[in-house]
């Protein structure tokens, strides 16, 4: 549900960047005519829908490590210009997973203290050269706290630079002045959501839903 409603904010002849984990999901969802191509920042442009079980090749895998597919168009090449896409402002959309976001759209998404985590990787320069940055993420922590707080405590990776969120429970807005509830998913109330979250939402007269 998440990764078919971010899919909806790309446009004709967008150029996405899809994160490790849930954001990969995105490609399954982009309708051919909309001819969105997405990069990968291990060297290619053109990521395709994931193959069917039998039918993965070894040496087509996106950044995760994981099998996909080559559109039609797609074009491969060495991760200095992959990185050169990333950071000169040539990607419209990334997106990434989180482990906290500020009501600021300050980002959090590389490290755990005392957590062995793989790094930052190419998430600070998408992050900053996208020309915009959608989180797909759960709405909380294992635990059941929230990652969607007040200010982050654990390391950034970068200020300022979250725009849209979407979870299980909603899609949310990053603004000047917050945080604005946008959409609810079937079964979630204002209550709910404000509940699990640790910033405090801006709630419009009309919300919309996030199933459509």
């Amino acid at each position: 549900m998440i990764a078919k409603r971010i899919s909806e904010y790309f446009k004709e002849g967008d150029l996405g960047n899809l994160g490790i984990g849930l954001p990969t999901l995105v490609a399954n969802y982009l309708p051919p005519e909309k001819n969105v191509l997405l990069h990968s920042e291990n060297g290619f442009i053109g990521i395709g829908p994931t193959p069917e079980a039998g039918a993965e090749d070894k040496d087509m895998v996106n950044a995760g490590g994981h099998p996909v597919e080559l559109v039609p168009g797609g074009a491969c090449f060495d991760s200095g210009f992959s990185f050169l896409l990333a950071r000169g402002g040539h990607v419209d959309i990334t997106v990434l997973g989180a482990l906290e976001v500020s009501e600021k759209g300050d980002l959090a998404n590389w490290m755990i203290p005392g957590v062995m985590v793989p790094g930052m990787g190419g998430a600070m320069d998408l992050v900053v050269g996208a020309k915009k940055v959608i989180i797909a993420m759960e709405h909380t922590t294992k635990k059941g706290e929230p990652k969607i707080l007040k200010e982050c405590v654990l390391p950034l990776t970068a200020l300022g630079v979250v725009k849209h969120i979407v979870t299980e429970l909603g899609v949310m807005d990053v603004t000047p002045e917050g945080i604005v509830l946008r959409e609810l998913a079937p079964g979630v109330t204002v209550e709910e959501i404000q509940e699990k979250t640790g910033a405090t939402l801006i709630i419009p007269e009309q919300i919309g839903n996030m199933v459509h």
